[in-house]
């Protein structure tokens, strides 16, 4: 006969997993279909190939970046997966780099589309200058929180208003990294900006409840773009040999997966095992996505990560020398603290 704890801890545990897999099978995924969804970053990378696959499952799209070039070629390529005649697809070239323009932009966005705010917003705008911290000045680290944190905050206040104003259930999707759950040399502009989206997701997705929208964050690893190549062209040797084992995706394998965590309503949404396991050894008050999943990848950090982080440290303290030589051709031996400013980084879209 079964002791009264024992079968009290089994109740429980049966209880648990019936409750996991009714939320697995119950949860009414979100359809895209018909709805308004608004893409910052449309022109190119992950935002054009969301834009695309939005499109194809017969949403309304409305895609915004700067450059009206791109924006023409990005409108065309999402006119060819068209579903219906009625389907309204269209692109604002704007800076979202204030919050002026960014509020414009939104706007210009809810008139093209008959004054209906956007049921969703992917905001997939984004750049990062990656380099040592000793060769950031004062113009590039604050460009680093412009490009990073900045160009998503303002959009997401004019979304967040427009949507409290009009009572509208809708969902706001940001795009942060897999460096916003930890980060190593070489990325001092980059991660504490996409750190910083996680802290303003973390807090919206409290505060929006009181209007009914949904908040969700995604944090991929590497995204193969042509601004991603550029990108390794100047980035520091250091940070591509921590990188060299690094399993990439293609831009539309990471809107796919983000498409489906906004579906499935997860909050922290991740592309792959690594990224799963960061998130769930980062966890903090964050939901789950899945209990017993993120239970496993939980213990796989709690050992591996250790490893990963020891193996990073290594390859760092192997590669003093070679800096050392590195920062003597530069001339910062010989330049006032002032003076010197490096020459590697470049901007790239996510």
């Amino acid at each position: 006969m079964l002791s009264a704890p024992l079968a009290v801890s089994l109740l429980v545990g049966a209880l648990t997993l019936l409750l996991i897999a009714w939320s697995m099978f119950t949860n009414k995924q979100w359809d895209p279909r018909g709805q308004h969804c608004y893409v910052t970053g449309g022109s190119a990378g992950l935002g054009l190939s969301l834009a695309i696959l939005l499109a194809k499952r017969g949403a309304d799209v409305s895609i915004v970046a700067r450059n009206q070039e791109r924006l023409q070629a990005a409108l065309e390529a999402i006119e060819k997966v068209r579903q219906t005649p009625n389907q309204v697809l269209k692109a604002y070239s704007f800076s979202l780099n204030d919050a002026s323009s960014s509020a414009a932009a939104f706007d210009a966005a809810c008139k093209g589309n008959g004054g209906k705010c956007p049921d969703a917003v992917f905001l997939c705008a984004g750049a990062s200058r990656p380099g040592f911290f000793i060769e950031q000045d004062e113009a590039s680290l604050q460009l680093g929180m412009d490009n990073g944190y900045w160009v998503q905050a303002w959009s997401t206040k004019a979304a967040a208003k427009r949507m409290a104003l009009d009572r509208f259930p809708g969902k706001i999707v940001f795009v942060s990294s897999v460096l916003g759950y930890m980060s190593f040399v070489g990325y001092s502009s980059y991660s504490p900006a996409k750190h910083a989206l996680r802290g303003l997701a973390e807090t919206l997705r409290s505060e929006l409840l009181l209007y009914g929208v949904s908040v969700h964050i995604f944090f991929p690893g590497t995204i193969y773009t042509p601004g991603y190549t550029e990108e390794n062209k100047t980035k520091p040797k250091i940070t591509l040999k921590i990188e060299e084992t690094d399993e990439g995706m293609q831009p539309e394998q990471a809107a796919a997966r983000l498409l489906r965590g906004v579906q499935k309503g997860q909050f922290h949404i991740s592309a792959d095992l690594l990224g799963n396991i960061f998130r769930s050894s980062t966890r903090g008050a964050t939901p789950h996505n899945n209990v017993f999943m993120d239970g496993i990848y939980s213990f796989m950090g709690w050992i591996g990560l250790a490893f990963w982080r020891r193996g990073v440290d290594t390859s760092v303290l192997n590669h003093r020398k070679e800096h050392q030589e590195y920062l003597s051709k530069m001339g910062f031996f010989n330049a006032k603290p002032t003076e010197f400013s490096g020459s590697e980084g470049a901007l790239y879209s996510l």
